[in-house]
């Protein structure tokens, strides 16, 4: 039996108002008892008889780990020496052209940098990571390989997802039986990539892509960056064959920057349609100053849950990634205005898989005796300050076991 006693946890309890207004969180002081990976008991000046470990967490506060829900572990200059993306010149189809040398270069490094990914994201927070992994012509299912075994390593830390990727097009590359290999090796999800401009053949590729899942009794996750209506058509397409697989709370897609361009009434209809089949999101919340970012508030709030996720920490797309999911909600806060407590309170629920300590009435739902004890102790007063503010990450636990701590005085925060 495997015993860990947390004790002088900070807990979220309640809103605080003022006039009607919520302006902060009360919290208080306990201790949590977690046994063989759930929560068993929270309450004042716990005492435990036997083999236990105690953590002293001097009074930080415990909030929900993170899923690290969109990266690429398998192609990385993560851990190598620093080298920036070269330029761009055809859009998306000049990393695809770039990938046929580069990835079979890179095959020597691979593992090596995405244990050490997988190692930061744990670090960062993460006790889920759902990793996009290519299969190709030029490497066929090596990276399939080489991801699966570097998460099996760490299956004792954390949960993983692996989504057989055709990032040259499933369609354009050939590699539909590629990636029926890949399902077979052990990928979780099968994955595709804009029908339209990569494939060039909507019904085609959807329809491909939706027969594997259905083979393999998978779910999907695919990039759609298509814009304006192109991408709403490809979503609604996605929709239907969705509804004809009965593959309703199966179906993922990422980036879906169509959201961002679609006038309200538009927006609204596709929002709807989405719901119906409990079709979710996941974005990076992209930076680019020159684009919209999809409308992450009214989707989550319209019944189509979003994840967050990093997409790379640094490689031949982008230079900008961090793994840091506490930086990535600031962001997100910042573009979407939540600067009152309420708001920004509710920012991690995009992180965390929904979880938050009290829920939009104000009641603390989390930690509850029976739950998972995956969670962070975060050096913060409540979820809004650490979202605001930054706040460094102490301690992460994983189903009851710490798998990566700080030591409190160490940390430092951005903007204390």
């Amino acid at each position: 039996m495997n015993k860990l006693l947390l004790k002088n946890v900070r807990l979220e309890e309640a809103f605080e108002h003022e006039n009607e207004r919520i302006v902060a969180t009360r919290t208080a002081i306990y201790d949590v008892l977690i046994v063989d990976g759930y929560v068993q008991q929270i309450d004042k000046n716990i005492v435990v008889d036997g083999d236990v470990e105690i953590v002293d967490a001097q009074k930080q506060l415990l909030v929900p780990s993170f899923r690290e829900m969109h990266i690429h572990i398998d192609k990385t200059y993560f851990g190598g020496e620093w080298q920036a993306p070269r330029p761009i010149t055809k859009g998306i189809l000049t990393r695809i052209e770039e990938e046929q040398t580069l990835l079979p270069k890179q095959l020597p490094t691979a593992a090596y940098r995405a244990e050490e990914m997988v190692k930061w994201l744990i670090s960062q927070g993460h006790t889920h990571i759902r990793s996009h992994c290519n299969v190709d012509p030029q490497i066929g299912t090596k990276h399939i390989e080489i991801t699966k075994q570097v998460l099996e390593t760490y299956q004792d830390q954390i949960t993983y997802d692996i989504v057989a990727f055709p990032q040259h097009g499933l369609l354009r590359s050939n590699v539909e039986g590629l990636i029926r290999e890949a399902m077979a090796m052990g990928a979780t999800l099968v994955g595709g990539v804009d029908p339209s401009i990569v494939d060039r053949n909507i019904e085609k590729s959807l329809q491909t892509t939706m027969a594997i899942a259905q083979d393999y009794q998978a779910g999907i996750d695919i990039h759609i960056h298509t814009a304006n209506t192109l991408g709403e058509f490809e979503f609604y397409k996605l929709i239907e064959l969705t509804k004809q697989a009965k593959k309703e709370g199966q179906v993922t897609i990422s980036h879906a920057m169509a959201l961002a361009d679609l006038e309200q009434s538009r927006l609204e209809n596709l929002v709807q349609a989405m719901a119906a089949v409990q079709m979710d999101v996941t974005t990076t919340v992209p930076t680019d100053i020159n684009r919209s970012t999809i409308p992450i508030p009214y989707l989550y709030n319209n019944g189509v849950k979003v994840s967050v996720g990093h997409d790379s920490l640094t490689d031949h797309w982008s230079p900008y990634g961090t793994g840091n999911t506490i930086m990535k909600l600031n962001v997100m806060a910042e573009r979407f205005r939540f600067i009152d407590e309420y708001s920004l309170s509710r920012a991690w629920k995009y992180a965390s898989g929904g979880i938050t300590p009290l829920n939009d009435a104000g009641e603390r739902v989390w930690p509850r005796v029976g739950d998972k004890a995956n969670m962070l102790l975060v050096d913060g007063i409540s979820t809004a300050h650490v979202v605001a503010r930054r706040c460094p990450i102490s301690t992460v636990i994983s189903q009851g076991h710490i798998i990566h701590q700080q030591e409190v005085g160490e940390l430092k925060g951005e903007y204390r």
